[in-house]
């Protein structure tokens, strides 16, 4: 008599619970992945990567460099030649205005760029023609006499003449006279202690009269 108990087919599984099923499904899904272990090469590999603090900065704050102000000039070498508003004032006649121009200009022409008073040029208007006078000698370094026929004539050049001497009676070389249009014998007295610069030659004596004034400059530093 065949027994009423059902065997499975052959080649088939037996089917899991459910809830057994299920509790696998959540064991599998909670268990952590196991971290592994760091092999030589990942950890060279790591350490060759530089750090934000290590890296270097970029090149504008690193290799490229602000550019240095130029230095301002602290020395004291010429530094006196500013102290005063000009380096020569020009003492002349009225007739000679055209050359004592030109001597202005051939002065603040050259290289130096003598700094030049001229009375007619630079004088303050309205401002007392004495009080202008000494201002502009005392304001100068060196004072230039262009002694002509006519400077001699001229009571204010002679006015001129002397007060450039009071100005500076001890420093010598501040005072340059100029001789033009009058021999040796018509040099005025009160300047026979010092040579003047003779005006006959090419450029009636222009040149010598800046390498004076040059000269005399140099000494300030």
């Amino acid at each position: 008599m065949a027994s009423s108990t059902s065997l499975p087919a052959p080649g088939s599984r037996p089917k899991k619970p459910l809830g057994k099923m299920a509790d696998w499904f959540r064991q599998t899904l909670l268990k952590k992945p196991k971290k592994r272990p760091n092999s030589p090469e990942s950890a060279s590999s790591d350490a060759s990567q530089p750090t934000s603090q290590d890296s270097p900065l970029p090149p504008s704050l690193s290799s490229v460099t602000s550019p240095s102000l130029p230095p301002t000039h602290t020395s004291d070498s010429g530094s006196s030649r500013w102290s005063k508003d000009y380096d020569v004032c020009v003492c002349h006649s009225e007739e000679d205005l055209v050359a004592a121009q030109d001597l202005v200009s051939y002065l603040e022409g050259s290289t130096a760029s003598l700094r030049c008073f001229l009375q007619l040029r630079d004088a303050t208007p309205g401002g007392a023609i004495v009080s202008e006078l000494c201002q502009a000698l005392s304001s100068s370094h060196c004072r230039v006499l262009l002694i002509t026929p006519g400077f001699l004539q001229d009571p204010w050049c002679k006015y001129q003449m002397l007060q450039a001497l009071t100005e500076a009676p001890g420093a010598e070389g501040c005072t340059i006279p100029l001789l033009s249009g009058l021999s040796r014998a018509a040099y005025p007295p009160e300047l026979r202690f010092m040579y003047y610069v003779d005006g006959r030659g090419p450029d009636g004596g222009f040149r010598q009269v800046k390498e004076a004034v040059m000269r005399y400059l140099q000494t300030l530093s």
